[in-house]
């Protein structure tokens, strides 16, 4: 097995445990009311590494090989140095969390529900270690790579590959944003996207499609670590360090 499956797979393992190991804590900022789980947190836990291991290795793996056919730097690829894998990426993921929160000052008096809801403490590091490495399977190693992969080199037989990634990366940046509404939904008591403000809509779309736009330009250029880089200190600086003042 080559080096950087083990490191896939590594990361994997560690956002099982540790998506497993926060079904023992409470989810979101202890304001909100906390719903009973409809099993015991044993077995909770057990289903969660599970599906985890099976259903986001599986498509992390698809990815990966995809990845290598639209030219996406390798996992440890030497031709990238760690500088941009890791320093430049966490860069942007940090001024994105920044962005994230003049944006949550600004607009939290138009959206209906006022700041947004953080983890508590400690458990946010948890959060932002896992979001990082399970959403960058799921909407860039995955997305990104399928989607690009099937449209430019099988349907229009390697034609505009550069054009189709970036379009690609647009809806996987759309597809990112939408992903949270249902945890906006739970927890704010709407009953459906119609009764969600506007404003709602506007800014979970935009905020979380920017992270979605850089953490695909440094997928592009570093590859998936430097996509997981970028969301982890976007998530650090936004549910860590704000969160644990609001």
């Amino acid at each position: 097995m080559k080096q950087s499956t083990k490191t896939f797979f590594g990361l994997v393992a560690i956002y099982a445990v540790l998506a497993a190991a926060s079904i023992y804590f409470p989810q979101i900022n202890s304001n909100f009311v906390q719903q009973s789980l409809p099993a015991a947190k044993s077995i909770m836990a057990l289903a969660i590494f599970g599906v985890i291991i099976i259903a986001y290795g599986g498509l992390g793996f698809l990815g990966l090989k995809l990845a290598s056919k639209i030219s996406i730097p390798d996992i440890l690829d030497k031709s990238v140095s760690n500088k941009q894998r890791f320093v430049l990426s966490g860069i942007a993921g940090a001024a994105c969390g920044i962005i994230l929160i003049i944006a949550d000052n600004i607009l939290n008096r138009f959206n209906g529900i006022g700041h947004f809801a953080h983890p508590d403490f400690p458990v946010s590091i948890l959060a932002a270690i896992s979001a990082a490495i399970g959403e960058e399977i799921i909407f860039r190693l995955f997305f990104i790579s399928f989607w690009t992969w099937l449209i430019s080199k099988i349907i229009l037989r390697g034609k505009f590959q550069n054009k189709i990634f970036w379009a690609i990366s647009v809806f996987s940046a759309i597809a990112f944003g939408i992903a949270h509404y249902p945890a906006i939904m739970y927890l704010y008591g709407f009953s459906s996207f119609a009764a969600m403000p506007l404003a709602l809509h506007a800014e979970l779309i935009a905020l979380n499609g920017l992270i979605g736009i850089v953490a695909a330009y440094f997928y592009k250029k570093s590859g998936y670590l430097g996509a997981v880089s970028v969301h982890l200190w976007a998530d650090i600086i936004w549910h860590v360090f704000y969160g644990f003042f609001v």
